[in-house]
């Protein structure tokens, strides 16, 4: 993506983009928003532009975005530039550690290898410990120079202060509405209408917790090949024993990472299209739907349940996010979970 593609986060562009114009990029930002994925894509776009070979020539012939075509922005799309790195929190707690930030810190201070300028991309900031943060907070401060840093966040109140202080906060509130990602949008349709055409009896439940399984094995398993080609356990197959056993036990970490943040994605999705048949029940206009596409199977649904049993429902999904949090059991979560709802 380019920053053209951003229209609904115009403000935030114009100043990323005066900030380009004038030579003063930050050093260090905090990206907050609801929407994980559109501020992965912004900061994967931050670091297309300040690296792209064929950038598009604005006014005065500066470069204020990337092509999005060029072999530097396809590598930093699909992150696999070496000068482009994302840290994610990898440990069973879920937390960033201070061995990735130790890492960071060691790659940073290296110069870029290909690119103009080496990017450091922290997502879900406030999953950054506080040993680890205490040891980030004077690269924070002070990064080297042609480096710039940036933490995503969707929960900026957990974010410590002493990392918050340290970079330019933008706020990404004005998002239009909720977003579900292509390929999980198309499987949400199929749900939909798989409730709004079955009736509610106990099978009908378990066929639907049968395609959100089958959905979340298919998650699982494309996650594990996309982060497995990334790991250096492909690249070096003669490292030694202990280096290895290293990798495998952070390769695993991230899988489960990965998994983890997809699968609060897909399940906010369906909270979204049950707040949308909330909505429905409450005879509120169909211009105020997140999920428009859904609309025939979301009031045929409302039309069956009342605005109670609606309202029950989005209580019982933000329970289940609640409790997959810990470590359960996630099929028991799931069953439980979905035989209560009143559909």
């Amino acid at each position: 993506m380019s920053f053209a593609a951003f229209s609904d986060q115009q403000h935030i562009v114009q100043l990323l983009q005066r900030s380009l114009e004038k030579g003063r990029l930050a050093h260090g930002y905090l990206f907050t928003g609801s929407d994980p994925g559109v501020l992965e894509a912004m900061a994967q776009t931050v670091a297309k532009t300040l690296n792209c070979t064929q950038p598009p020539r604005l006014g005065g012939g500066l470069a204020l975005d990337c092509c999005d075509h060029c072999l530097n922005c396809q590598r930093i799309g699909h992150e696999n530039h070496p000068d482009v790195q994302w840290i994610r929190p990898e440990s069973k707690s879920r937390a960033i550690t201070i061995d990735q930030i130790r890492d960071l810190m060691q790659t940073i201070n290296l110069k870029p290898m290909e690119a103009n300028f080496k990017v450091m991309v922290i997502v879900a900031a406030d999953r950054l410990n506080t040993q680890a943060a205490n040891a980030f907070l004077k690269t924070l401060e002070e990064p080297p120079a042609r480096s710039v840093l940036i933490l995503l966040t969707s929960e900026p109140g957990r974010v410590l202060e002493t990392v918050m202080s340290r970079c330019l906060r933008l706020n990404f509130s004005g998002e239009a509405g909720f977003r579900v990602a292509g390929q999980h949008l198309e499987w949400l349709k199929t749900l939909s209408e798989l409730v709004k055409n079955q009736g509610k009896t106990l099978l009908d439940r378990y066929r639907w917790l049968g395609s959100l399984a089958a959905k979340l094995n298919a998650l699982k398993s494309e996650i594990e090949t996309h982060l497995t080609q990334r790991s250096p356990l492909e690249r070096y197959a003669d490292a030694d024993s202990k280096l290895r056993d290293k990798w495998e036990t952070e390769l695993a970490a991230a899988i489960e990472a990965e998994y983890r943040r997809q699968r609060t994605e897909l399940i906010a999705g369906i909270q979204a299209w049950l707040r949308d048949v909330w909505l429905v029940t409450q005879a509120l206009p169909l211009d105020q739907l997140c999920l428009a596409g859904l609309a025939g199977a979301t009031q045929a649904v409302a039309a069956r349940i009342n605005p109670e049993q609606a309202m029950e429902n989005l209580g019982v999904v933000e329970d289940l996010q609640r409790i997959l949090e810990s470590n359960v059991q996630e099929a028991l979560a799931l069953e439980v979970s979905f035989l209560k709802l009143q559909l």
